[in-house]
This record gives structure tokens, C-alpha cells and sequence, in this order.
């Protein structure tokens, strides 16, 4: 017992020397370079120093195991472990002012959270060699882990109530902000060094929960801020196109399901929008919005629908001149806000279900011409196209 306390304490001095001697001289004949040649680089400099400190370990684990070997009394093992705590205890002042000023100095969020992942996986690491013995040495990686941590989070909470103090106008061709561009860069990079940490993966998702709530929630936030004064259309499309972008940066990413699933929610919303606009849009160039609207609300007690002001044959006939015009080029009639979506599919998409909302109004205003109560003469000349035909050249 004796004899380790001595051995513990003549080896905590040569730990601390030889940390100290790491950190400013480096190693015999200048390699490797001294540890602090490389503050300037916060990762590279504390990952120097922590490997250092595991490789230190795990050397003095081992003297002690092969001093010890013959001993055949019981406890050796917790002697060991005893006394590797109290050798690596004499490193944990040093280490821990120094990464406490790489930390202070806020290398900025992405920095932070690889600072954060790395100090996690040496946490993890020198306990599988040591177990708890080393207690305060974990604990001080421990606490720096848990203030980087803090610190990344302050910094991400920082750059989201940036973006709601100044929210840009949307720009002229409705696509993402050049603020929703940067932060999607952040948190892309941020998504990314974590997906490469050796953390375990129930850590690790519970930081994507908290990485994601901090940055997504300000930034569906701002966007809607952003697009308040639009007109319908544009606010629609402008959201498309955002929600999309954050979209296909999370769809990289595992742990994204929920998010993906939200986002896509609200994409489908906006969608629906811009169905409703692009329909209306074409009834209304293409002659059918007032017919349309007045077949809405024909009451049957009000009498045919023939006698109601600008729905007589000669009206009707006119108009229908007129859907003839779309009906031999309906791809003329597209609002100019469909050319500005990010998603060609999406464009598609809202062109095929406004096209099958115009049929359903042809279908509509078919069958009132058709029904014999509203007293057309002569229907078949009037609308001489039935609504399958319609369909047949609108797709």
C-alpha cells in the first residue's frame, strides 16, 4: 500500500511534466510539435490534448498491472484503479483551463458541437480503460463537454433570434432567403459532423431533437413573417420553394423522420393553394369563372338557370369560344408564379389536380345545360363537347 502511494505520487509529478512538456516543448528533437503550436486550431488542439491524456492512461494503467502481477492478495484491480485516479488527477487543472478558453472564445456553432462530440468520445473512451477509477479526470472532460455543449446552443439560440430581429422580403423570384440559405448551410454542417461522432445513439438523437427545434422552429418562424404581405400566389409558392429546401437538407439526415413528416404537411397545405389559384386562374381567362360562380350559387326556386343574367345560350356560347382557345393550348395558361418553384414534380403535380378541379367545373356546368329543367334549347350546340372529351384533351 505504502509502496503505490509513493508510486502514484512520483508518477502524478512525471504525468503533470510530462502534459506540461507536450503542451510547450513537444517531443524529443521538436517532434512531435508542441500541443499549442496548434491553439490556433480549437479541434486539432484539444483533440491533441485528449489523446494525449488517453494514451497517458492507458501507459500508466499498464505499468501498474505489470508491477502488480505476481501480487495474488485480493482488490488488486481497485488498487490499480486507485491509483491511476489519483495520477490523472494532477492533469485535470491544466486541461481544463485550457479548453475552457477555446470554449470561452466561441470558435462558433459548428466549432462547438465537434468540440462537444469529441470531448463526449473521449469521455467514453478513457472510462472503457480505466472504468470510474479515473473519477476526476472524467469529470472534468465531463464538465467540458457539458459547457461546450451549453455554449453551442447559445450560439445556434443566438443566430435564430438574429434571424427574427431583420426577416428579409422574400426575393423577386419567390425562392429561399439568402438568411434561410445560410442557416440550412449551419445546420447542414452541423447535421453532418454529428452524423460522423462516435457518440452512442440514443445521446445522439436526443442531440438531433434539440439541434433541430432550436434552428427548424425560428426558421418556419421567419419565413412566415417574411412572406405576411404577399399576395396569395406568391406566398404559397415562396413557402413551397422554403419548406422544400428544408426539406431535402434534413431528408440527408437520420433521426429526421418526424421533422421530414411536419414539413411535408405544411408543403401539402401550401400545395393546395396553389391548386385552388392555378384553377381559378384558368376559369377565369379561360371564360368559365363568372358561368361557374352563377351555377354555384342557382337556387332551384330562383327558375331555370337559362333566365339568369349572362347565362343564356348566347352568352354561353361565347364563353365556350373562349375554353375552345384553352382547350387547343392549355399549357398557355399557367400562372407565372408555377415557373418559379424549386421541384418540377411539384409544378406538375399542382398543374394536374388544378386541371382535374377545371374538368369538374366543365362536368358541373354539363349537366345543368344538360338538365332539361333549366330550359336550354338545343344544349348539344351549345356545349358540344361532353365531359370526357374535355378530360381526353386536358391530359
Amino acid at each position: 500500500r505504502y509502496t503505490l502511494d509513493e508510486f502514484g505520487t512520483a508518477r502524478r509529478s512525471a504525468v503533470v511534466r510530462g502534459f506540461i512538456d507536450a503542451l510547450t516543448r513537444g517531443g524529443l528533437g521538436g517532434t512531435p510539435r508542441p500541443i499549442e503550436m496548434h491553439s490556433h486550431d480549437p479541434l486539432r488542439y484539444v483533440g491533441d490534448m485528449l489523446a494525449w491524456l488517453h494514451q497517458a492512461t492507458a501507459s500508466e494503467k499498464e505499468h501498474l498491472e505489470a508491477m502488480l502481477k505476481l501480487v495474488t492478495i485480493q482488490g488488486v484491480e481497485e488498487n490499480i484503479q486507485e491509483v491511476v485516479g489519483h495520477i490523472t488527477e494532477g492533469v485535470c487543472r491544466p486541461l481544463k483551463v485550457r479548453i475552457e478558453q477555446v470554449i470561452v472564445a466561441e470558435p462558433g456553432a459548428v466549432l462547438l458541437y465537434k468540440i462537444s462530440n469529441l470531448l463526449k468520445f473521449y469521455h467514453h473512451t478513457i472510462s472503457g480503460i480505466v472504468g470510474n477509477s479515473a473519477a476526476t479526470l472524467l469529470t472534468t472532460i465531463e464538465e467540458m463537454h457539458l459547457l461546450s455543449k451549453k455554449i453551442f446552443f447559445n450560439s445556434l439560440s443566438l443566430h435564430a433570434s438574429k434571424l427574427m430581429d431583420k426577416v428579409e422580403l422574400p426575393p423577386p423570384d419567390l425562392g429561399p432567403s439568402s438568411a434561410l440559405n445560410q442557416t440550412l448551410n449551419l445546420l447542414r454542417e452541423v447535421l453532418a459532423s454529428h452524423d460522423s461522432s462516435v457518440v452512442p445513439l440514443d445521446a445522439r438523437q436526443a442531440d438531433f431533437v434539440q439541434v433541430l427545434s432550436c434552428v427548424l422552429d425560428p426558421l418556419l418562424q421567419m419565413c412566415t413573417m417574411s412572406a405576411s404581405n404577399l399576395g396569395t400566389a406568391d406566398m404559397a409558392t415562396f413557402m413551397v420553394n422554403s419548406l422544400y429546401m428544408m426539406k431535402t437538407t434534413l431528408a440527408l439526415f437520420e433521426f429526421t423522420d418526424k421533422r421530414l413528416e411536419m414539413l411535408q404537411f405544411q408543403i401539402e397545405a401550401h400545395l393546395d393553394t396553389l391548386i385552388n389559384e392555378q384553377a381559378s386562374y384558368v376559369l377565369t381567362r379561360a371564360g368559365l369563372s363568372y358561368i361557374y360562380n352563377a351555377l354555384q350559387q342557382h337556387k332551384p326556386e330562383q327558375g331555370p338557370l337559362s333566365n339568369l343574367p349572362s347565362m343564356d345560350s348566347v352568352s354561353l356560347k361565347v364563353a365556350m369560344a373562349q375554353f375552345d382557345r384553352y382547350l387547343s393550348a392549355p399549357d398557355s395558361l399557367v400562372m407565372s408564379q408555377l415557373n418559379f418553384l424549386l421541384s418540377a414534380t411539384v409544378k406538375e403535380q399542382i398543374i394536374k389536380q388544378s386541371t382535374e378541379l377545371v374538368c369538374r367545373a366543365y362536368s358541373e356546368l354539363y349537366a345543368a345545360v344538360m338538365d332539361p329543367s333549366n330550359e336550354y334549347k338545343d344544349p348539344e350546340n351549345i356545349l358540344h363537347r361532353s365531359p370526357h372529351q374535355v378530360q381526353a384533351l386536358l391530359s
